[in-house]
């Protein structure tokens, strides 16, 4: 139960004043980097601007509160923009709504069943694909508001948006090109001169500033969105069907299992950086919660964000109570400042999300991955990063771990082996083997099985052949370290053919997991428990004695 612990009750044991300060100011400070990051998120993913800063507060409160990590920093992501405009588009806000919820209960039901540690076998190749995918998604879904291109409504498909974007390219603002231009310089050459005030915070406020006094034709978030509200979020039921639950199952599944890489992914980072150690499943629970409220209080879906968890590690952070900070300043932000965010120009706000998307994609790994992997890895990164662009992060997701898992097996399958055992001048293990293979009557066979044997593998089991002459057939499984259902079913298949040509089946050195598998099938009844040995040389005294006796029955 230790594992489900939230990590805050370890951290303020002899919590200090000086690490309260130090909380503090690190708090405030990854408030201000989050502030254009929630609103610029929310605006992507077509919903409104207060939306991003409610999920920062209340996704963000309850991550740092029930969470496995001393410094994770929870809040909206570029990673979920592409599904969130999908489900927006197609269903509604009541959809995104539901979908939110139900992925913070997947999120709490996988931290019970402690699935913390089964995320990290998602291959690297899928979260290549589909990061490099959302990033390409993520750029291109910004240039209409870049290019200050009048569009009444951009289609949410990747092809349709770029040929409404060539199209309508005719109504290019050139000024706000120009603003868009200036905001990406500043961001570019802000951390050369310092990092203690976010670039993207720099580059909208100048760019607001001068497109307020010099009265720019340029698009804000006040001329597309109106007033903004500048209350606390309320807690919100939204409307509910059976059928809606159903058609947000599979994006909401989707949504929890990018939540929990993406905010594992996030606290083992921050771990090497504070030499601690999160407890993932506590981790996931948080995680479920601050989706589930942010829900229920008109947020979005958030997860660890690995920039704003960095940002809160290098200025001191060192507990949750940082996490909570952040949330506090970002409330007060809301409720006194939000009026202003109206002014913020939307190019400013494409050209900071231009920068997100070129900066969280890793071409480096994918062309090398593209140059260095197998076959079969390069077809499964290809395949989910092209899903993830000309479809959706949904199917992306389902087809390419499917696919993944198809040539996973189609390897282990190639890895199983069964083989007619031969005399090794070098044997191991077993004292005595070298002479007991040197001189072998032909009328016993030994074969020796290799991998694991599953369903894909199952087959070769009744490969095993014999001859007329064969008498007693040894199977060794030392090298065997898991058996399942179909593969048992092909060793019943072989004591049938076995006993049908009067052959005498034995097993040597049968493994933990086989033979429990085995118990339990009752395989080991049908068998028989005294054909079973625990080592070749005993399987091979008990063959020869078995062919000899039946070599004195016939005299």
């Amino acid at each position: 139960m230790n594992e489900l612990t939230p990590k805050i009750i370890d951290a303020l044991k002899g919590y200090k004043k000086q690490q309260l300060i130090k909380d503090i100011i690190s708090g405030i400070i990854v408030a201000i980097i989050a502030l254009p990051l929630s609103i610029a998120l929310a605006i992507a993913s077509g919903v409104g601007p207060e939306q991003g800063l409610y999920t920062a507060i209340i996704a963000g409160f309850f991550i740092s509160l029930f969470g496995g990590s001393r410094v994770q920093i929870g809040g909206p992501t570029a990673a979920f923009v592409v599904i969130i405009y999908g489900i927006v588009t197609d269903y509604g806000t009541d959809g995104l709504i539901v979908a939110t919820i139900i992925a913070g209960i997947f999120l709490i039901i996988m931290g019970i069943l402690h699935f913390g540690s089964l995320i990290k076998y998602i291959p690297y190749t899928i979260t290549t694909g589909f990061t490099c995918g959302i990033a390409v998604t993520l750029f291109v879904g910004q240039l209409k508001d870049f290019f200050g291109l009048s569009i009444e409504k951009v289609p949410s498909e990747f092809l349709d948006k770029v040929g409404a974007y060539i199209k309508h390219f005719n109504t290019l603002n050139v000024t706000a090109l120009i603003i868009g231009l200036i905001a990406i310089a500043i961001m570019l050459v802000w951390p050369k001169i310092t990092n203690k005030i976010p670039g993207s915070l720099v580059a909208i406020i100048v760019t607001t500033i001068i497109v307020y006094f010099a009265e720019l034709p340029v698009n804000t978030i006040g001329s597309v969105y109106g007033e903004l509200s500048s209350s606390f979020p309320k807690f919100h039921v939204p409307s509910i069907s059976f059928k809606l639950v159903q058609q947000m199952i599979s994006p909401a599944f989707t949504i929890a299992i990018l939540a929990g890489i993406e905010s594992l992914l996030s606290a083992v980072v921050s771990d090497g950086m504070i030499g601690d150690t999160h407890k993932s499943n506590a981790e996931l629970v948080g995680q479920g919660l601050g989706n589930i409220f942010s829900g229920l209080f008109g947020g979005i879906p958030a997860t660890g964000a690995i920039a704003r968890t960095a940002a809160n590690v290098k200025n001191g952070g060192r507990t949750p109570i940082a996490g909570i900070v952040h949330c506090i300043t970002l409330t007060i932000i809301l409720l006194m400042l939000m009026p202003l965010a109206a002014l913020i120009p939307m190019t400013t706000l494409a050209a900071v999300l231009l920068v997100v998307a070129a900066g969280m994609a890793d071409w480096k790994s994918f062309f090398g991955l593209c140059k260095s992997a197998p076959k079969s890895d390069i077809i499964v990164l290809v395949a989910t990063f092209l899903l993830t662009v000309l479809f959706d992060l949904v199917v992306a997701i389902e087809i390419g771990v499917v696919l993944a898992a198809m040539l996973f097996m189609k390897r282990m399958a190639e890895t199983a082996d069964v083989k007619a055992w031969k005399y090794i001048d070098s044997p191991d293990v077993t004292p005595g083997e070298a002479e007991k293979l040197r001189d072998i009557s032909h009328s016993i066979k030994v074969f020796e099985i290799s991998g694991p044997l599953f369903f894909a593998a199952a087959d070769q089991i009744l490969a095993i052949n014999s001859d007329k002459h064969t008498k007693v057939v040894v199977i060794r499984m030392r090298s065997v370290p898991a058996i399942d259902a179909s593969a048992l079913k092909s060793l019943r298949e072989l004591v049938h053919r076995a006993h049908k040509k009067h052959i005498k089946l034995i097993f040597s050195h049968v493994n933990e997991q086989p033979m429990q598998a085995m118990e339990k099938d009752g395989f080991i009844d049908y068998l028989g428990k005294e054909n079973l040995f625990p080592n070749i040389v005993e399987a091979l005294d008990f063959a020869e004695n078995y062919v000899a006796e039946l070599k004195t029955k016939k005299k």
